[in-house]
């Protein structure tokens, strides 16, 4: 693993943890019993079923080793502890644009980004940029050689909805 710590909050340890739980006992169970019924047809050099059930089962084991090594290195912090107004990790930060528009960011875990939901990883060039800073602060973003100044509006710390139950792709095609 690497030198920094990997901080995810609760929500984005469960979904992780959600994910190798089905693939340990849903998915990676249910390819072992088609790959089982494919190698008792016979010459396996030909059986299209039985290599493809042993390639799925391969990324399947590659992607439980990954996830066994972030969920053992990962440290939860809970966003809604409040640490004032000044960012740190699970901060919400509302940014003013000199336009005179707003953007909402929550800084999460490198496991939990979504950016179209406006959820950066603590460790990207705008969270890092944001890190340690505080309410009032202006910060220059430099994105794509256009650098803009924009100010922290307010820094949130807040509990965060439970993700709703996700839909894990089926173990076989």
């Amino acid at each position: 693993m690497a030198d920094f710590k990997n901080y995810i909050t609760p929500r984005g340890y469960r979904r992780l943890a959600d994910e190798f739980e089905h693939l340990r006992l849903v998915a990676r169970p249910k390819i072992v019993e088609e790959v089982s019924w494919a190698a008792s047809l016979g010459d396996r050099s030909e059986n299209a079923e039985y290599i493809y059930g042993k390639k799925r089962l391969r990324e399947i084991d590659r992607r439980l080793r990954w996830l066994d090594k972030r969920l053992g290195a990962a440290e939860i912090c809970d966003p809604a502890v409040d640490r004032g107004d000044q960012v740190f990790f699970g901060a919400t930060v509302v940014l003013g644009y000199p336009d005179g528009t707003e953007r909402t960011l929550d800084l999460v875990g490198e496991d939990e980004i979504e950016a179209d939901l406006g959820r950066v990883s603590w460790r990207s060039p705008i969270g890092k940029a944001l890190m340690r800073r505080r309410e009032g602060d202006e910060v220059v973003i430099d994105h794509l050689g256009t650098k803009t100044r924009i100010e922290i509006l307010e820094v949130l710390y807040r509990k965060q909805p439970p993700e709703p139950k996700r839909q894990f792709a089926e173990a076989s095609r």
